[in-house]
C-alpha cells in the first residue's frame, strides 16, 4: 500500500504515522460512522492524506485498511475506496469476525 505513494517524503511521513499507531491507537484519530464505523482515521503526510485503520483490542493489533487522499465527491476518495472494500467483503468489520 505504501509503495503506491510516489513522493518519498510523503512515504516517510506516512510510515512514521503508521508506526506511531503502536502507542494507544484507540486514542488516536477519529472514529468513523456509518458503513465505516469499525474504523478510525488519522491524517498523515499532509492535510489530505488519510490512514484508515482498525484496532483489534484482544490481540493489540492495528490493521491499516486503506491509505489515500481525501478527495470528496470523487471515486478515488479514500473513504469511498474503504466503503467499496467493505461492500466487496475484501475487508470485514471486527464485529463480523
Amino acid at each position: 500500500m505504501l509503495e503506491a505513494v510516489r513522493d518519498r517524503r510523503v512515504q516517510r511521513l506516512v510510515a512514521r504515522r503508521i508506526d506511531s499507531l503502536a502507542q494507544e491507537p484507540d486514542k488516536q484519530g477519529k472514529p468513523l460512522t456509518g458503513e465505516l464505523s469499525s474504523l478510525r482515521s488519522v491524517r498523515a503526510g499532509g492535510q489530505r492524506c488519510r490512514i484508515l485503520f482498525r484496532v483489534e483490542s484482544e490481540r493489540v493489533v492495528v490493521l491499516v485498511v486503506a491509505l489515500g487522499l481525501r478527495k470528496e465527491g470523487e471515486r478515488r476518495d479514500v473513504y469511498e475506496l474503504a466503503r467499496k472494500l467493505l461492500r466487496l467483503r475484501l475487508h470485514e468489520p471486527e464485529a463480523d469476525r
